[in-house]
């Protein structure tokens, strides 16, 4: 008896395991200074189903770790795009864009915050 509980407890955590495993995409933006890689990971971490999130601003590649139950790739385009910031595919929200800083904007000389 013992041999079969101990069986269905490796079980279980085998499977809570294998379901809670994390997904991560690689994002493409249009974030120029740290003000924008502070305000893309604000807004992204307060998603739900994100785990962590990091944005290198050496290549504009956000990194997003996050439960693929609970989210999805679409979904964390949008929001970086409702931030005001292109993402892969996802055009910029115009009416976002235009409320960022002059420095944060696509079309600017990518100033150092």
């Amino acid at each position: 008896m013992k041999k079969i509980a101990l069986i269905w407890a490796f079980l279980m955590i085998g499977f809570y395991t294998f379901a809670d495993n994390p997904a991560i995409v690689k994002i493409k933006t249009s974030a120029v200074c740290s003000m924008c890689k502070e305000r893309i990971e604000k807004k992204l971490a307060f998603t739900k189903g994100v785990k962590d999130v990091n944005l290198n601003l050496e290549d504009k590649v956000v990194t997003v770790t996050y439960n693929a139950k609970k989210t999805s790739v679409d979904a964390l385009k949008k929001v970086i795009a409702e931030t005001g910031y292109d993402a892969d595919d996802v055009q910029k929200d115009e009416t976002s864009h235009s409320k960022l800083p002059s420095c944060c904007q696509k079309s600017s000389t990518g100033m150092k915050h």
